[in-house]
């Protein structure tokens, strides 16, 4: 079956973003850094330590990230939002509250007239989080 994941790319900070996300998601993350290849010594010093490619692997959920941020620099913005669909409310009530730690509640989880438990927030990353917890 074909699939889309959510791919986040950070500034250096990719290891700190997705131990934040593994302590707040749970799962298996694996994180692979520049220096561990060849070509990583061909890079600057501070450069190896960077994370080329982290994936985080929890039942369906699959999020990966990066510190690999194009030449023109890395723009966070608002265009894009990771929509978690949860199993419970009380799933969606924990990863609300887990998430906006040191971040920014946008939208307080509340009920809505499509019969869903919804809220937005940014994390600490400025990432934006849409929670769901289809009620009905």
């Amino acid at each position: 079956m074909t699939s889309i994941t959510t791919h986040l790319t950070f500034n250096g900070n990719c290891r700190e973003a997705m131990t934040f996300y593994q302590a707040c998601l749970g799962g298996e993350l694996r994180l692979q850094t520049v220096g561990q290849y060849a070509f990583g010594l061909l890079m600057p010093p501070r450069w190896r330590k960077y994370i080329l490619h982290g994936t985080l692997i929890n039942d369906t959920l699959v999020l990966s990230g990066s510190d690999m941020a194009p030449e023109t620099g890395l723009i966070t913005g608002n265009n894009v939002s990771l929509f978690l669909r949860c199993r419970s409310e009380e799933e969606a009530r924990s990863y609300y509250t887990r998430l906006s730690s040191d971040g920014r509640p946008t939208h307080p989880l509340e009920d809505t007239f499509w019969g869903a438990l919804f809220g937005d927030l940014v994390d600490r990353f400025g990432n934006q989080w849409l929670i769901h917890f289809q009620k009905s």
